[in-house]
């Protein structure tokens, strides 16, 4: 039986990084005039990564940065 965390993460899908790769070829989209819906169908990944394209555009960068908090043990 499963518990419901893992079925949630099975249907939903448990939240991931992009690879470098997937985020340039966000960018090399962005670029070439394609939407945030026609990226995310292209690449399969969810429109939610479009804070990808946001951060490179206020930052010149997309690599992941260091989060704030306590750090993990």
């Amino acid at each position: 039986m499963q518990t419901a965390s893992t079925n949630i993460c099975e249907r939903m899908g448990c939240s991931q990084e992009l690879s470098e790769f997937k985020r340039y070829i966000m960018i090399g989209c962005h670029l070439c005039n394609k939407s945030i819906h026609e990226i995310s169908l292209l690449l399969n990944i969810p429109s939610t990564n479009s804070g990808t394209i946001t951060k490179w555009k206020q930052q010149g960068t997309t690599a992941t940065q260091p989060r704030n908090g306590r750090p993990c043990k």
